[in-house]
């Protein structure tokens, strides 16, 4: 049965926010007089923000989320961008009529602001972000959600992300999953979650829809 639904990951997946990620990590370690190697901070990458500064310090998590995301909105225009591929994709997808949706931990603000500063903006009938849910990803609620609202039957329905969290939560909603070979942790950490399809680039996504 062909796919006629296709849920994205934001952050690594559509757009290219790696550098601004790992630089807002910095900024609130160094504010906070913690130091962390570039790979401890790498697999902080993926999962919601407070669930990483409660790791690290129940107490100040609050505060270290509001110092991540004050440097991470007045800094996200000089970083990012989207991936080769994506919107020639996207614009093909659309005229083949599958439907398109957003699923991400990100908070609907930065969200808003990487579509519409990258020209993606037009192209998603649903987007699902950490406001709008209890349980995010790894949970199935966020792509439940998403297909809800597109009326998407999850045997046609595809998950693509860059993070483990996005294959589970593919899987917990009992959909077909795609990692992309452009994950920043590596395609190679990204086959350990048994994805059904590993994208080498978007456009691989044509051949997988059937159009």
């Amino acid at each position: 049965m062909s796919i006629r639904t296709i849920l994205f990951d934001l952050d690594g997946t559509l757009i290219d926010t790696n550098e601004l990620i790992n630089a807002s990590f910095r900024h609130t370690f160094e504010h906070y007089k913690l130091a962390f190697t570039p790979d401890e901070i790498l697999e902080f990458n993926g999962p919601p923000l407070i669930e990483t500064f409660q790791k690290i310090d129940p107490e100040k998590a609050d505060r270290m989320v509001a110092t991540y995301r004050e440097h991470n909105l007045s800094e996200h225009d000089n970083y990012v961008t989207a991936f080769p591929q994506v919107i020639e994709t996207l614009e093909e997808l659309l005229k083949r009529e599958i439907k398109l949706g957003i699923v991400t931990t990100k908070m609907t603000k930065s969200v808003n602001m990487g579509l519409t500063l990258t020209g993606l903006d037009r192209f998603f009938d649903t987007i699902i972000t950490f406001d709008h849910v209890s349980r995010p990803k790894p949970h199935a609620e966020p792509v439940l959600k998403a297909m809800e609202s597109l009326q998407a039957d999850p045997a046609t329905t595809l998950m693509v992300g860059d993070n483990h969290h996005d294959i589970e939560s593919g899987k917990n909603a009992n959909v077909q999953t795609a990692g992309v070979a452009w994950s920043h942790k590596g395609k190679e950490r990204l086959m350990e979650y048994n994805p059904t399809y590993m994208l080498e680039q978007m456009s691989d996504l044509l051949k997988i829809a059937g159009v």
